[in-house]
């Protein structure tokens, strides 16, 4: 592990050090124990990308590497167009740049390395950095890069579409230590990537393992049992499921009554306002009134249009009356309703508002109430554990964060 280190006048020395690394010099024109600033263009040759988006075809030989060929964390995508040929091709080792981006500029300047050559092809608006001083290990000059957005971002040009120039790239200043601790500092936060992915992985098997335990606890499409079923407090067989409209067992209000009146959102209030999509926390108001409340809670956000739902037991607020909040009637439990509505298969079409006119009509087999609870406290206890997950991967990104401002001049 990296220990902390006596700060000098100069500031070319990190917070964080390896022990070995912290007397002598880390290159010939470095002050003893400082580290040594270069222009990217010292280090790397660069090529624009080509336009070879007429020679694609389907199973081509070669992967196009494009705008949306590396993802937000700098990482190379599994999946990419392909091309029959081209006049050049990428080789092993070199690093590919995001040169364009929407207005946000959130991708440019990220960088992932090519893992093997002539299998890649470099379209336009993309930039290859190919490697030439043997001082700069290529793990530890991506990385480098990557955790240097606010430069890029602030080198972009134009409004709609952010562009990287070449000078500007060529211009970007890294700051390295000697070969040795650059190859220390990429391998261990290698290892931390590892320990992360690892964490993610897991998370994933417990996701596909609700998945899977949800296709057999629910009947399926025409099918009238379950693979699954559980049994009461005694081991005996709770009654068989029956066939109910999701109207006859949902409630639904309209969320007039409880629409924030600004969107000027801050973290530090404490209100959570929703929406029913992915993005599901739009952000927290300190508006205290028209606050759906606890005694109404646990309910489920439908969005009227999209059809996307989601569970809620906290006190919130709705950003437009684009929904129906979902409350159940007696006999059932809204875990089990929610649950079972993720795996309707509904096609939306047109822009009207669907539970009323449709999804309300749509018939499902539902189990005694009892019966309900059991595969409801069952899911929500994987659900848990999932999200237990998801607070330990939260938690080393976070630390990996902080390390990296540490392990960096």
């Amino acid at each position: 592990m990296p220990t902390k280190t006596a700060q000098p006048k100069t500031n070319l020395i990190p917070k964080l050090r390896f022990s070995g690394f912290s007397d002598g010099p880390a290159s010939a024109k470095a002050e003893a124990g400082n580290w040594e600033e270069k222009k990217l263009g010292e280090v790397c040759d660069y090529k624009n990308g080509g336009a070879f988006e007429n020679n694609l075809v389907e199973n081509g030989k070669y992967n196009l590497i494009t705008l949306n060929s590396i993802d937000i964390d700098g990482k190379l995508k599994s999946f990419h167009k392909t091309v029959g040929k081209a006049d050049w091709y990428l080789k092993k080792d070199d690093l590919v740049m995001v040169l364009s981006d929407v207005a946000h500029g959130n991708f440019l300047g990220l960088v992932d390395v090519i893992p093997e050559d002539n299998k890649y092809v470099l379209n336009q608006r993309m930039g290859l950095l190919r490697k030439t001083d043997e001082q700069v290990n290529l793990s530890f000059l991506r990385t480098f890069v990557n955790k240097s957005q606010r430069y890029f971002k602030l080198h972009g040009q134009g409004s709609s579409q952010q562009n990287l120039s070449k000078g500007d790239i060529l211009k970007f200043k890294i700051v390295t230590p000697s070969l040795p601790e650059q190859q220390k500092i990429a391998g261990f936060l290698g290892a931390v990537d590892g320990w992360i992915e690892n964490l993610r992985g897991q998370k994933e098997s417990l996701t596909l393992y609700k998945k899977g335990m949800m296709q057999k606890i629910f009947p399926s499409k025409g099918g009238q049992v379950s693979e699954i079923r559980f049994k009461d407090d005694k081991g005996k067989n709770f009654p068989d499921w029956e066939e109910k409209k999701l109207g006859s067992v949902l409630d639904y209000e309209q969320p007039t009554d409880y629409i924030v009146e600004s969107t000027e959102y801050d973290d530090e209030y404490k209100i959570p306002v929703l929406t029913a999509g992915k993005t599901f926390v739009l952000g927290y108001t300190n508006e205290t009134k028209g606050i759906f409340e606890n005694g109404k809670l646990p309910v489920i956000i439908f969005d009227d249009f999209t059809t996307a739902s989601q569970f809620v037991d906290f006190a919130f607020k709705v950003k437009s009356s684009a929904m129906k909040i979902l409350t159940a009637k007696s006999d059932t439990n809204i875990r089990f309703i929610y649950e079972a509505m993720q795996l309707i298969k509904y096609e939306v079409g047109g822009h009207g508002r669907h539970w009323i006119s449709k999804f309300s009509s749509i018939k499902m087999l539902i189990p005694s109430l009892l019966e309900q609870q059991k595969i409801a406290d069952f899911l929500t206890s994987l659900d848990k554990v999932i999200e237990s997950k998801q607070q330990q991967i939260t938690h080393a990104e976070q630390w990996k964060k902080g390390l990296m401002q540490g392990l960096f001049v």
